[in-house]
């Protein structure tokens, strides 16, 4: 059986650089930056010199697990763009507050996919 290796670059975030779930109750208790749909808690890094990143993506709020899957992809693409760019040098826990898929019976489709990537963005 083949396994398939992955680029150096193709990796996001490694096991190393997410957050400890402790880490993550810490900075949910600082104020928040938020947006419409998203509360975006940042903190300066304890031990390393690189931000790691934390995603609260609850089930209450996106019942479909393709949609919280690809809601985590979109972030973890969004924070790795500004890692990558320097732009981003913060712990940073992104959370979804609201409720999605409310006018199409619970399902992301493209046009609001395309406003939370906006408003993560913004945040970031």
């Amino acid at each position: 059986m083949r396994v398939a290796q992955k680029a150096e670059n193709d990796s996001l975030f490694e096991v190393d650089a997410r957050l400890k779930s402790a880490r993550i109750s810490e900075l949910l208790k600082t104020p928040p930056k938020i947006s419409k749909d998203w509360g975006v808690y940042t903190g300066t890094p304890l031990h390393c010199a690189q931000a790691e990143l934390g995603i609260a993506v609850a089930k209450k709020l996106a019942k479909r697990a393709v949609d919280r899957n690809r809601l985590k992809r979109l972030i973890r693409e969004t924070v790795n763009k500004q890692r990558k760019a320097g732009e981003l040098s913060v712990d940073v826990v992104v959370r979804l507050r609201k409720a999605i898929g409310q006018k199409t019976r619970g399902r992301l489709r493209e046009n609001e996919r395309i406003s939370l990537k906006m408003q993560i963005t913004g945040l970031i």
